[in-house]
């Protein structure tokens, strides 16, 4: 099998953070920079990184990146955008998440993407008075599922884009649910950190274990994680899954989009290439024409060069989809 003309690989600005953080270049310069090396020819790019306007950012300002994209020879395939659910402490109501929302839409669609991609679950009620405008905006909103969000743990956010069915509503998935282990890198830091040698090994040995969750909820209760690993330790809660593509199966006729999230490039034992290679054959198996994005998660705690790593991870991807995986 070969990998289809439809699909599409594409690379995230999210994976050169650290060098937005650093701002000696600016955040539209910084995308830039995947397309015009050569890494992807299409870009995910965060709406909250790109521009000071956000959450409506000036027309002249996402004019000028489309064009300057252009003339690269790339393009935007996916929006990250939000709804900053409180204002100044106070809850904000479904109107004004709304109108939070929409200007991001719309800057979404004025940039050229093809989709805007939200956490699942966030739109909420707001999901299905949204089509409307984005059939306006021929955009795709993509809710996404990383780490523990198995359809077992959010049947009910699910059920919703199902219910919808819509081609204008899809659901995103983060491979990051299919960790057959823990990066190698993280669990090195955790040990240098202080995490107990016990839990260590577990997380080493023993991932896809279900007792080895309960150990890492039972360190957390009892305030031994040590505090300058804390925020890194939350990952094992919040961002590393340990489900295989058959808990999916259900979900994957919803499916438009894949963030092949990785961590580190160790992969003596197929740690990062499992999960491609799982996934490419359940999409196989689907007909699936979406787009696939190499995501880097691992500067978190990593200090590597995002453009190699980048680039690195998508030549690893291409070979696995088209050999089949």
């Amino acid at each position: 099998m070969t990998r289809p003309r439809d699909r599409t690989l594409s690379a995230s600005a999210f994976n050169l953070t650290p060098e937005v953080i650093r701002a000696e270049r600016t955040a539209p310069d910084l995308a830039l920079t995947l397309v015009e090396r050569g890494i992807a020819p299409a870009i995910e790019i965060e709406l909250g990184q790109m521009w000071r306007g956000f959450p409506a950012p000036a027309a002249s300002e996402t004019q000028e990146f489309r064009d300057r994209l252009a003339a690269a020879g790339g393009r935007v395939s996916i929006v990250g955008v939000s709804i900053d659910e409180f204002d100044r402490g106070r809850r904000r109501t479904d109107a004004e998440r709304r109108a939070f929302l929409d200007p991001q839409l719309r800057a979404a669609a004025a940039v050229g993407a093809a989709g805007v991609r939200l956490p699942l679950g966030q739109a909420g009620a707001l999901l299905g008075d949204l089509v409307p405008l984005l059939e306006d905006l021929d955009l795709v909103l993509y809710e996404e599922a990383q780490g523990h969000e198995t359809p077992a743990t959010r049947p009910d956010d699910y059920d919703r884009i199902a219910a919808l069915d819509t081609p204008h509503v899809r659901l995103l998935l983060d491979i990051s649910m299919l960790m057959p282990a823990l990066p190698v890198t993280f669990v090195e830091r955790l040990e240098r950190g202080g995490i107990p040698a016990d839990l260590v090994r577990r997380l080493r040995d023993e991932w896809r274990d279900p007792a080895t969750q309960g150990a890492v909820v039972d360190l957390l209760h009892d305030g031994r994680v040590p505090g300058p690993v804390h925020t890194l330790y939350m990952n094992l809660l919040v961002r590393f899954g340990r489900a295989q593509v058959a808990d999916l199966a259900s979900v994957l006729p919803l499916l438009g989009a894949v963030h092949l999230k990785f961590w580190d490039l160790d992969d003596a034992d197929g740690r990062v290439s499992e999960p491609i290679r799982a996934v490419g054959e359940a999409l196989g198996r689907q007909g699936f024409t979406g787009t696939l994005c190499s995501e880097w998660g691992g500067h978190e705690w990593l200090d590597d060069d995002p453009w190699e790593m980048t680039s690195r991870h998508l030549a690893l991807a291409g070979a696995l989809l088209a050999s089949g995986g």
